[in-house]
C-alpha cells in the first residue's frame, strides 16, 4: 500500500490549545506523523510518496470560498495586531443570543471561522494544512488509476473542519476534499466512515444532504465527549440525504467488546450502499492509552478493524486523523493498514 505524505506537513506545530481551564501542550504535534511514517518503513507498508499540488478548486468544492480566504490571511492579519510571539486562537464566538455577521478585525474572525479554542493557527498552518489536502488528494487518485488502497497521512488532520470552520487540531476536511473528488471523478457512491474517537461533525455537514455520499461514524457519545453538539443517533441526513447518515455513538469505556458491534453494524450498512469506493477517517484515538479519550481498545484491536475493512471488498483510501498516544500511534494506525493488507 503506497503512503502519501508531505514534509510541509511537519510546519504546523501550534505552541498551545486551551483545556482544562488553562493552556495546555497541543497534543496534535508533528511527531505524531513521524512515529506512523517511522513504522510504516518498519514493517515495509510501501513507498512514501510526495503529493502533487491540486490548487484551490478540489477545496472550493468543499469549503466556502471566505473560509479559505480566512485560512490563507489569518497569520499576517494576527502577527501585524498582535505581533508573533503568540498562536492566533479565538476569544468570542457569534452565540446564540449574538449575530452571525463576519467581522473584519481578526479577533472577530477568529471566532467567527471557529468552533473552540483548542486548534492554534500558525505561521506555517496555511502550508501544512493545503499540503495536507493534497495528501489526500493524491492518495485518491491512486484509486482512481486502479490501486486497491492507498495511505494518506495527513496532518493537520481534517474531519472537524466544516464547510465554513475549523476546529479539534482540522483546518481543512481532507477525507470530504477527498471524497468529493472521487465523486466529480465518477464514482457514482462513495462511502465515508470514520472510526476515529470523535465523531467526524465536519464531515457529517458537508454531507448531510447528500444520497451520494453515505457517511458513518463510530464515535464516543457527544453527550459526553467533543463535539458534544452533532453526533447523536437520530442525525440520519436532510432532504435527499435522509437515510445517508449514521451515527453509532459508544459510551466511555468502551473496548472491543463494544466496538465489534459499532464496526460490523457500520460495514453492514456499506455493503447494503454498495458504494464504488470507501474512505475511511483512520482514528486511532480508541486506544487505551490515547491521553485525551476514553476507550479502551487494545493494539490488537487494529488490525482487525482493517481485515473487518477489507472484507467489504472495495477500493479504499485511508485518511489520517486523530491519534494522541505519540509511542504507540505508529503501531495502531499501522496495524489498520497491515490488517487491511493481510486479509
Amino acid at each position: 500500500m503506497n503512503i502519501v505524505f508531505s514534509d510541509e506537513q511537519r510546519l504546523h506545530h501550534g505552541r498551545g490549545e486551551l483545556g482544562d481551564g488553562r493552556l495546555m501542550p497541543v497534543v496534535e504535534m508533528p511527531r505524531r506523523a513521524e512515529m506512523i511514517l517511522a513504522r510504516a518503513r518498519e514493517v515495509g507498508l510501501g513507498e512514501v510518496i510526495a503529493p502533487e499540488d491540486y490548487g484551490r478548486a478540489p477545496l472550493e468544492a468543499v469549503h466556502a470560498p471566505d473560509y479559505l480566504d480566512f485560512l490563507e490571511t489569518a497569520w499576517n492579519d494576527w502577527e501585524a495586531e498582535h505581533g508573533g510571539e503568540h498562536d492566533a486562537l479565538p476569544l468570542i464566538w457569534p452565540v446564540r443570543s449574538l449575530r452571525n455577521v463576519p467581522p473584519d478585525h481578526i479577533d472577530g474572525r477568529l471566532g467567527y471561522y471557529a468552533l473552540g479554542a483548542t486548534t492554534p493557527i500558525t505561521a506555517h498552518t496555511w502550508r501544512s494544512a493545503t499540503a495536507s489536502a493534497n495528501t489526500a488528494l493524491s492518495a485518491a487518485a491512486l484509486l482512481a488509476e486502479g490501486e486497491r488502497a492507498a495511505f494518506a497521512l495527513c496532518r493537520p488532520p481534517g474531519h472537524h473542519a466544516t464547510r465554513d470552520q475549523l476546529g479539534g487540531y482540522c483546518f481543512l476536511n481532507n477525507a470530504a476534499i477527498a471524497a468529493e473528488w472521487l465523486r466529480e471523478r465518477g464514482s457514482a457512491r462513495v462511502a465515508v466512515l470514520d472510526v476515529d474517537y470523535h465523531h467526524g461533525n465536519g464531515t457529517q455537514a458537508i454531507f448531510y444532504d447528500r444520497p451520494d455520499v453515505l457517511f458513518i461514524s463510530t464515535h464516543a457519545d457527544p453527550r459526553q465527549e467533543f463535539p458534544y453538539f452533532l453526533g447523536y443517533s437520530d442525525e440520519c441526513g436532510a432532504g435527499a440525504g435522509e437515510g445517508f447518515n449514521l451515527n453509532l455513538p459508544l459510551a466511555w469505556g468502551s473496548d472491543w467488546t463494544a466496538f465489534a458491534p459499532a464496526l460490523e453494524a457500520a460495514t453492514s450498512r456499506i455493503a447494503d450502499f454498495a458504494p464504488e469506493v470507501l474512505v475511511v477517517s483512520l482514528g486511532v484515538d480508541t486506544f487505551e492509552r490515547d491521553p485525551i479519550s476514553r476507550f479502551k481498545l487494545t493494539s490488537d484491536a487494529f488490525p482487525r478493524v482493517g481485515a473487518k475493512l477489507a472484507a467489504l471488498g472495495l477500493p479504499t483510501l485511508f485518511v489520517m486523523e486523530g491519534g494522541y498516544a505519540v509511542e504507540e500511534v505508529g503501531v495502531n494506525a499501522v496495524g489498520v493498514l497491515t490488517g487491511f493488507e493481510d486479509a
